[in-house]
């Protein structure tokens, strides 16, 4: 069920200036942008602060990796926006569609690192089971991950678990592919803010 929020829960400036991004873009704000401008000062300056620290701050993990952690937790979430929108911009990020597309459909056999994949894998199970014991830790670590990458996964995971379920709970409506893949551009080219 959509919440009408989306829709009409903004002041006179912002919905200019959802109207102006629609004229220069060609597509509508994303709902998960529009999220974002609803109440800042309570979720919206927050969230988008961390999101952009976990997904654009400094880390061994390169911004392709970090995307497809995204888009590998919206998977397991089974959330549709997020899915799409994080597998445009890995795909632009990677500059390798193929390979988040083999990852997206089985870990096991994609090509990617053992850190990687080591890493996902735990992902998947601290989504999946909402824990992760010192034994799957040990296991990204002696995969090759470094302790900061775990943090920053971790970091990634606990962004994408929460707008996860805000896009379910708010029926964030799916742009054509078109929008998703210029939602991306803008994501590669400016990030969170």
């Amino acid at each position: 069920m959509r919440l009408d929020i989306l829709n009409r829960g903004y002041r006179p400036g912002t919905k200019l200036m959802f109207a102006l991004i629609r004229v220069f873009s060609g597509h509508p704000l994303p709902d998960a942008a529009r999220l974002v401008f609803y109440r800042p000062d309570f979720y919206g300056a927050r969230a988008r602060d961390f999101t952009q620290e976990a997904m654009r701050g400094p880390s061994a993990w390169s911004v392709g990796d970090r995307e497809l952690m995204a888009a590998y937790v919206s998977k397991v979430n089974e959330c549709a926006f997020c899915v799409g929108a994080h597998t445009a911009t890995a795909r632009q990020a990677y500059r390798d569609g193929p390979r988040v597309a083999a990852v997206l459909d089985d870990l096991e056999s994609a090509p990617v690192g053992d850190p990687l994949r080591a890493t996902l894998r735990m992902l998947g199970k601290l989504t999946r089971e909402g824990t992760a014991s010192a034994g799957d830790m040990r296991e990204v670590l002696a995969a090759g991950a470094s302790p900061e990458q775990v943090r920053d996964a971790l970091a990634v995971c606990a962004a994408f678990n929460v707008t996860n379920r805000l896009a379910d709970a708010f029926g964030f409506e799916l742009p054509s592919p078109e929008g998703f893949e210029a939602g991306a551009e803008h994501l590669i080219k400016r990030g969170y803010r």
